[in-house]
């Protein structure tokens, strides 16, 4: 995908919010409890190699990822830390694995049979047991599995049981009755294993920051790293303030007095006052991770609400305008402008979704900066 460098559309990122992030997690956990960030999805859209040392200096021990790729990624940027992949990778991927020394999750006793025959002979491979807790996603659901998966571990010449860890559906929720179920299970199958793993992991975001006594070694620290709530549910209840580290903005290409009755827009959904109105257009799109659902939302200039008006084109919108402003003036579609904001909370409220999804669909073709 391109990069567009020579548009005025642009993300920036405040790495001291990940640190302080991350150093304040720290300091409700156990001093024996690493951190392990969680990069995958280019960071959250974030940018995975930035965030990824500005996690290191705020006190990360290792990184999260889901595909083999964005290991890589991290490893041909220097990153020597330990990495963890999440997700299976293909069998015949496992010696690029041990070549670089990362981590892959074990979820069947099927998956383990395919990836025997890639596993090279003078290498190490470091595995991570997969336990479904109640996800029902992957992992290992019963105790006599996991007792043969274990075993052939063991007797494998170069693998290596490394890490054993779960994940839990509702911890972003305030009725823990199902999270202590999941919790429940996952101490019972773990208690399957005879060694003791390096690793035991199993709190995300929102069990780390809402339950930081669990008995573990590491925690995966994903959304709440970014400063992003896990859920709007548990938002109030947090035990510090998470730093948004990123904002979205872009500049006005052009600016025109629209007289009343003309349309704007494909399909011609909006039609201009009876007074005529100063109509802005933004060069972002969906083709940014900017989607249609965002029409009717607000953006900010100097600090005051404009509503993006129409459908939201691929590589374009349009907003109305108070009043005229030049070419080039800046408008802020994450962020603060002035004393005012609009938070990614914000986005996804009005869009009807989590904050998750709305800074991972930011295209990598919005240039991130750095600050």
């Amino acid at each position: 995908m391109t990069l567009g460098t020579h548009r005025n559309t642009w993300i920036e990122v405040n790495l001291k919010n990940i640190e302080e992030n991350i150093s304040n997690e720290k300091k409700i956990l156990s001093e024996n409890v690493a951190v392990f960030a969680v990069v995958k999805a280019n960071g959250y859209g974030h940018g995975a190699v930035a965030v990824a040392k500005a996690a290191k200096a705020g006190g990360a021990t290792g990184f999260c990822v889901a595909l083999l790729d964005e290991a890589l990624e991290l490893r041909a940027a220097g990153i020597n830390e330990p990495i963890i992949i999440l997700a299976p990778i293909r069998a015949e991927d496992v010696a690029i694995a041990q070549k670089e020394s990362l981590s892959i999750p074990i979820c069947d006793l099927e998956y383990w049979q395919l990836v025997k025959p890639h596993i090279a002979e003078n290498l190490p491979l470091y595995l991570h047991l997969v336990i479904d807790s109640g996800m029902g996603r992957i992992g290992f659901r019963d105790e006599e599995e996991i007792k043969i998966i274990e075993k052939n571990i063991v007797e494998h010449p170069t693998a290596q049981l490394e890490g054993v860890f779960t994940h839990f559906a509702t911890a972003d929720e305030l009725d823990t009755t199902y999270f202590k179920q999941q919790l429940k299970t996952f101490k019972v199958l773990k208690t399957a294993l005879i060694t003791q793993p390096k690793y035991i992991h199993c709190s995300n975001s929102a069990a780390a920051l809402m339950h930081p006594e669990l008995e573990i070694s590491c925690i995966r620290l994903g959304i709440a790293m970014y400063g992003l709530s896990p859920s709007m549910e548990i938002k109030p209840m947090l035990p510090y303030q998470l730093k948004p580290a990123l904002a979205l903005f872009s500049k006005l290409t052009q600016v025109k007095w629209v007289e009343e009755g003309q349309s704007i827009g494909y399909g011609a959904t909006y039609k201009v006052a009876e007074t005529g109105e100063w109509i802005g257009t933004l060069p972002i799109g969906y083709a940014d991770g900017w989607l249609r659902d965002r029409s009717g939302s607000f953006v900010l200039i100097e600090g005051q609400r404009c509503q993006i008006i129409g459908r939201v084109c691929m590589d374009q919108c349009m907003i109305r305008l108070p009043k005229y402003y030049p070419i080039d003036t800046t408008v802020t579609f994450i962020g603060e402008s002035y004393n005012e904001s609009v938070t990614t909370d914000d986005v996804a409220d009005y869009s009807g979704t989590i904050n998750y999804e709305i800074v991972c669909l930011l295209s990598d073709r919005i240039p991130r900066y750095y600050i």
